[in-house]
């Protein structure tokens, strides 16, 4: 009996050598029905050569941006271009383990869920998830991009976000009715690096009064600003 395909989108801006390692762990995964799409977002450093020597067991197709236009065009971009029932977008830093495909399938198809999302490590700091809950996911964004999901229920990215996305992606699935299940188990890596395509706060900064000393760090100020555009647009108060 055949299983589902999953199609696995990879955004990627100049991620050349952390690309080729995402790629690396897609090839030794123990779920075998895949296919994968990389949508390069026109970058600089050398990731269409990088590219040439990739060979896999899976059909792999490329797609070029001549112009960077941002992750949330590149995933939607990439899941037209793809045809399985199950969806997953990794960032190109993401490095799955082994058996994590296999873990998230089952996960959906005995659960029923219309998405399965796993704890994970960014760098050094494991994320430990919570049980899927509507109304903290309303509160804090505890669901990772890096989520299977029925393709069914992809609405794609709101491209007018600049951070975020992933939320409200979350959010809006559950608005329209679907439900998530957490895998206790850390299935993937983030690999951190400055400029990396992923990045967090340390919550100790959201406690901070700045008020108190008249400024904010940049990236908080930026984190808040979208935080906000982004309750508004789901009415969460």
């Amino acid at each position: 009996m055949s299983r589902p395909l999953v199609s696995i989108v990879i955004p990627s801006w100049n991620h050349g050598p952390e690309l080729i390692h995402c790629l690396a762990a897609l090839e030794v995964q123990t779920y075998h029905e895949l296919e994968v799409t990389v949508v390069d977002d026109a970058s600089t450093d050398g990731t269409q050569e990088r590219l040439k020597s990739v060979h896999t067991r899976f059909p792999f197709k490329v797609i070029r941006f001549d112009q960077n236009q941002g992750s949330q065009v590149a995933r939607n971009t990439g899941a037209k271009e793809s045809r399985g029932e199950y969806l997953l977008f990794l960032d190109a830093d993401v490095e799955l383990r082994p058996h994590a495909i296999e873990a998230m399938v089952k996960a959906l198809e005995q659960s029923g869920a219309q998405f399965a999302y796993p704890s994970f490590r960014f760098g050094w700091k494991l994320f430990r998830g919570y049980p899927f809950d509507a109304e903290r996911l309303k509160r804090m964004p505890y669901i990772h991009t890096s989520a299977l999901m029925r393709r069914e229920v992809f609405p794609g990215f709101d491209e007018s976000l600049k951070k975020f996305q992933d939320w409200d992606l979350w959010l809006t699935i559950v608005e329209r009715g679907g439900k998530g299940v957490w895998i206790p188990e850390m299935l993937f890596t983030v690999k951190v690096r400055k400029e990396g395509m992923s990045h967090w706060l340390p919550s100790f900064l959201h406690i901070v009064p700045w008020r108190w000393f008249g400024w904010m760090p940049g990236e908080l100020q930026k984190y808040r600003k979208w935080e906000k555009i982004l309750k508004e647009k789901h009415g969460i108060r």
